[in-house]
């Protein structure tokens, strides 16, 4: 998957907003797809410019937060995109965690330890 710089963002979406092109003339005049250019749109409309000089780190999310987040999509009227950008957070990763609230419960949203267990048992040393 191409990076592309927010700068790059910026100027696709303000071409689309201040001429009388639509986004998918925009996006063969810059060479790019489509879809793309319609997801920046989307994002410019949701959170301004400021969404794509964001940068995403992993991070953990207790599951207080989860839940807050799962009741909060919800008990409104509000698409799954605007709440993660309400959250800062991913929309998949909503749709996951109620997913898996649905299925498991609020066990379902503790965190987990990763990885694969060892297979070999380490013996203590003895002194």
């Amino acid at each position: 998957m191409t990076k592309y710089s927010s700068k790059l963002k910026a100027e696709v979406v303000s071409v689309y907003l201040n001429s009388n092109l639509n986004a998918s003339e925009v996006a063969s005049k810059y060479d790019l797809p489509g879809r793309q250019v319609r997801k920046w749109i989307q994002l410019y409309k949701l959170g301004g410019v400021e969404t794509f000089n964001r940068k995403r780190h992993k991070r953990y999310f207790s599951s207080e937060f989860k839940l807050d987040v799962i009741d909060y999509y919800q008990t409104h009227d509000d698409s799954l995109a605007i709440v993660a950008m309400k959250y800062d957070i991913l929309a998949a990763q909503i749709s996951i965690w109620r997913k898996v609230f649905i299925r498991d419960g609020i066990m379902g949203l503790r965190s987990h330890p990763k990885g694969r267990p060892s297979k070999m048992k380490r013996k203590k040393k003895q002194v």
